[in-house]
């Protein structure tokens, strides 16, 4: 292995096991994740100079895939409602996974630079949201751009309330999607059959 895989490898265990130990302790020191990678202080700091910049490596990491989970569900169907409810379920179960990260990147991190990383996510998601208000489908009195943000604080919210177990993990990706449906303005009967329809 030369050096540059091996470096691309350590880069890659490090991020693993960083993301393991915060979400097992919030508070988790460079010193225990170089410890739980089994590797020397310096190798981290090698590859991340800050703890807010391991934790926005994580991040990056994470809208990554939320960006990719969000064009697979979007990807389902071509009817605006059903794409918007199956893209926030796809999206609920990658950040299901990094729930426990949001607090902490909303404290490391700046809440605009968690906004501008969901950027790319949310310029589909008014493309998505304004093709459903000129078809029809969605009749919220909010311009899709605005409608897009209230859709990314429901997910924060949800992720938010699992965290404070006041809604089983389980329920919250069905929960997201019918949130978002009855917030674009879909009726309720066209909203529960989409829900019902998700699986």
């Amino acid at each position: 292995m030369d050096a540059m895989s091996r470096a691309d490898a350590n880069r890659r265990r490090i991020l693993e096991v960083a993301l393991a130990e915060l979400l097992r302790d919030p508070d988790a020191s460079m010193d225990q994740i170089a410890r739980a990678a089994g590797v020397v202080r310096r190798t981290v700091y090698g590859h991340y100079p800050s703890r807010e910049a391991l934790i926005g490596a994580l991040i990056d990491g994470a809208v990554e895939a939320v960006a990719a989970a969000h064009a697979s569900g979007r990807a389902q169907s071509d009817d605006p409602a059903e794409s918007l409810a199956h893209s926030m379920v796809a999206v609920w179960e990658i950040a299901d996974g990094y729930r426990l990260l949001v607090g902490l990147a909303q404290r490391s991190v700046a809440m605009e630079g968690i906004r501008q990383r969901l950027a790319p996510v949310r310029a589909k998601c008014v493309e998505l949201l304004r093709a459903g208000l000129a078809d029809g489908s969605f009749t919220s009195s909010l311009p899709p751009a605005a409608l897009a943000y209230v859709h990314e604080q429901q997910l924060f919210g949800l992720m938010e309330a699992v965290n404070d177990g006041l809604l089983p993990p389980g329920d919250a990706g069905r929960a997201a999607a019918s949130t978002a449906l009855l917030s674009a303005g879909v009726p309720v009967e066209r909203a529960r059959g989409i829900i019902a329809g998700l699986g």
